[in-house]
């Protein structure tokens, strides 16, 4: 959907218009989609933000996060096939003026991959770039933000170029407070009532009742993995692969102190209604337009997240107590973020407890849009496989429990939200995986720890269908300890539907090489070899997006180069050759 503001909201008369196009997977790119379009409202720009759409303009700037290992994100690959097509000709996007910038993470092989791509296919199609792509990596000491403040001054200065200002028009300052892109106006408690929730509205969404939570994990073992089972009353299908996307609440607790911290308390329930005005600045998915302070901060906006330098640069402006403001300055600066990571990432400092030292900080209430993130629902690999359990959707979950740097207590939000909901809302959406179509083809999948969760769904599928040629291989680290869902391998295994192959990388003797999943893939050589090259099984990867996704596909070419008897480029190619006829999937995250 397009997001553009309102005539009666453009700068100038003849301002131009510039279209921002974000691909997203977790929720980053629009963010950032909005600071770009901030910043170019500073140079009487209007702005329309698009998700993931072809659109015929002559000015478009691209935000395109990564998704897994180099693969762009679903809501882009629409998109992307498009622009693929054989029959566009090299000059089909002659007019197109266009910027690139990547949303990654350069621990991975494939950093901003889906980025690269698309500038690289917009500049063979005959589009002209207004200035260098640009790549942001979580990895950078400033964060993404390293790579996104130069970019984006740059493509300010490009775009000036392109569309020099009227000589009575200059560059508002950068550090200017931006002005809210909400209006709140008060609301009746009628009007409060009345207002349908647009989460049970959405038709990808349906109302659960969580029937079972099973620890699967023994009590001594130090990681709390759980099994859930949620029960529907709706008619509902979904594939092996497919995503459950819950929607969590911040504690009660919590957003009782919030309110209290920042003078709210008095008025956190008075109804109100939120007018958006600048609607190039995105506001939180499956927002009411009435609702209250308590609400929002209970469902829409993140308490619990740790903050950014953005959130610095912004909260400075509140403060009152020059101290304090000094504080936010060198935090907000590019001299102070080794200090910031400090006080913030490495002890996992979140903004309730910045805001509880920061107490000069009064914030406008039209501004919790700007300051606070939105609270974003979380997505896991449905465990099951509606096929075998009708009405129903399982899943596979560690639960986040630790203590920071500072001694303080974090659970993690959604899971804390899973096993205190006896009755919610879950959204269901697309996956990555497939089944084969040929119902002879083997699968070999490999899942260690949660990651057996989409393998599961698999092979649930698989064996409901009669389809016998399955193996799996499990990766945990000590036997009878968190071997999840042992004892349904075996019994597949028994009957004959299930080769299963485990590791157990922590039960060999001290000093001993430990052994993990690639290892017994390597081990297994010979078969992997003749299940994948001569009867073209299908492999299926999932789990932690650490170093398993990389070893598993290492062994692959290894099998590849020693049974095939290719070089070792030719081994890459070879696996890179299965991913690309979808014949090897990987559903990984980190």
């Amino acid at each position: 959907m397009a997001l553009c503001p309102s005539p009666r909201h453009a700068t100038h008369e003849l301002s131009p218009t510039l279209t921002i196009i974000y691909a997203t997977e977790t929720g980053n790119a629009p963010d950032y989609a909005g600071r770009v379009a901030h910043h170019c409202r500073r140079a009487h720009f209007n702005c329309c933000v698009f998700d993931s759409e072809i659109v015929s303009e002559s000015v478009v700037i691209y935000i395109v996060s990564t998704s897994g290992t180099g693969k762009e994100p679903r809501t882009m690959t629409p998109m992307w096939r498009s622009l693929l097509r054989s029959d566009l000709p090299h000059d089909f996007f002659e007019d197109l003026h266009y910027a690139v910038f990547g949303l990654g993470d350069s621990s991975y092989e494939k950093f901003c991959w889906p980025a690269k791509k698309l500038s690289r296919r917009l500049e063979r199609l005959g589009a002209t770039a207004i200035c260098p792509r640009a790549e942001g990596d979580v990895q950078h000491t400033l964060g993404t933000d390293g790579a996104f403040d130069p970019w984006v001054s740059s493509l300010t200065d490009a775009l000036l170029r392109l569309f020099p200002l009227p000589l009575h028009l200059s560059l508002s300052p950068a550090e200017e407070l931006p002005t809210p892109r909400v209006i709140l106006l008060s609301a009746t408690l009628e009007e409060l009532r009345d207002t349908p929730d647009p989460l049970v509205g959405d038709d990808r969404c349906h109302l659960f009742e969580l029937v079972r939570n099973e620890r699967i994990t023994t009590d001594d073992w130090y990681q709390d993995v759980r099994h859930f089972q949620f029960q529907c009353w709706d008619d509902i299908a979904y594939d092996p692969g497919d995503i459950a996307v819950i929607h969590p609440g911040a504690p009660p607790i919590d957003v009782d102190t919030f309110l209290t911290t920042l003078g709210w308390s008095n008025a956190a329930d008075d109804p109100i209604r939120i007018q958006h005005i600048f609607e190039d600045q995105s506001l939180p998915d499956h927002l009411p337009q009435v609702s209250t302070l308590r609400i929002l901060f209970s469902r829409h906006l993140d308490i619990g997240a740790v903050p950014n330098r953005p959130f610095f640069r912004l909260l400075k402006y509140f403060a009152t107590d020059e101290r304090e403001r000094e504080k936010l300055e060198e935090f907000s600066s590019p001299e102070g973020a080794g200090e910031l990571y400090e006080y913030t990432t490495r002890v996992r400092r979140t903004i309730l407890e910045v805001l509880n030292e920061f107490r000069s900080v009064h914030v406008p209430r039209e501004h919790i849009f700007e300051l606070f993130p939105p609270l974003r629902p979380r997505e896991f690999s449905i465990a099951s496989a509606s096929l075998a359990h009708p009405h129903e959707i399982h899943l596979c979950v560690a639960v986040v429990d630790y203590k920071t740097k500072l001694r303080a207590r974090r659970r993690g939000v959604c899971t804390s939200f899973l096993a205190s909901l006896p009755i919610g809302t879950i959204g269901i959406t697309k996956g990555l995986l497939a089944l084969p179509p040929d119902s002879s083809t083997p699968v070999v999948c490999i899942g260690p720890g949660t990651g057996v969760a989409p393998a599961r769904a698999v092979l649930e599928a698989r064996v409901h269908l009669g389809m016998r040629d399955n193996t799996l291989y499990f990766g945990h680290r000590a036997s009878g300890k968190d071997e999840h869902y042992s004892r349904e391998w075996a019994t597949l295994a028994e009957a004959g539907n299930l080769t299963y192959r485990v590791a157990a990388s922590r039960d060999g003797p001290e000093g001993t090489p430990r052994v993990y999943v690639q290892d017994l893939i390597r081990q297994d050589v010979k078969r992997i070899w003749r299940l994948i090259h001569d009867r073209g099984a299908w492999v299926y990867i999932s789990g932690s997006s650490n170093k398993m996704p990389a070893g598993v596909r290492a062994a692959l070419v290894d099998i590849a180069r020693e049974e095939g008897e290719l070089e070792e480029e030719e081994a890459r190619a070879y696996v890179a050759r299965l991913e690309r006829e979808e014949r090897l999937f990987e559903e990984c995250w980190s």
